[in-house]
């Protein structure tokens, strides 16, 4: 579990495609504590680490992830969001996320205004239903609140601080972005439908 408050930013020191693997090296803020297995979130994917020396570690990545996520867009030098997995007795400042993206969206507007900024973010049809004004969203890995939400996107505004130590203030219109809706507002949609269709 994460809580998409993201630690710092990592970069991507190589790209290797393998048989049916492509494994990713990301140098990372800090290794410390960190094991082999341990879970990782990567642009709010979670990935395993499956080896790591002096602050890069590396990552296998099955062909449905490239795919499904903006990691098969990624390129050597890239930076990502990056958060270790949530600890017992740690802080949740955020929401929680697991690290499952369940589709991706396009930025459709990017305004810096002062310090901090204004997204606009286009959503696939399957997921506009997950998105409610003031509710959280998480945005590749960021958890942040839905600003006002229309048909077929939602705005955030962003503060100095996301900017500052996430990727987002690089992203342009027309990027991709991952995006993943908390479980707990999925299951309370889908019942509420459920309930509806019974009726």
């Amino acid at each position: 579990m994460f809580t998409g408050i993201v630690q710092g930013k990592g970069e991507i020191v190589s790209i290797e495609i393998g048989n049916e693997i492509t494994t990713f090296r990301i140098r990372v803020p800090s290794t410390e504590g960190l094991q082999i297995g341990a879970s990782i979130s990567i642009d709010g994917v979670c990935l395993t680490a499956t080896e790591f020396a002096d602050q890069i570690v590396s990552f296998d990545v099955i062909p449905e992830t490239l795919e499904k996520t903006t990691l098969g867009q990624l390129e050597q030098g890239h930076q990502v969001n990056v958060e270790r997995s949530l600890r017992y007795g740690d802080e949740v400042g955020g929401h929680l996320l697991s690290g499952h993206i369940i589709g991706r969206g396009l930025i459709s507007k990017a305004d810096h205004v002062g310090d901090g900024a204004q997204y606009s973010i286009i959503t696939p049809p399957g997921i506009r239903k997950y998105i409610v004004s003031k509710g959280y969203v998480g945005i590749d890995g960021i958890s942040l609140t839905i600003g006002d939400v229309s048909e077929d996107r939602f705005n955030l505004h962003l503060i100095p601080e996301t900017l500052r130590l996430t990727t987002i203030g690089e992203k342009q219109v027309g990027d991709a972005v991952n995006l993943e809706i908390d479980s707990t507002t999925m299951m309370i949609v889908e019942t509420v439908e459920r309930m509806m269709k019974e009726k």
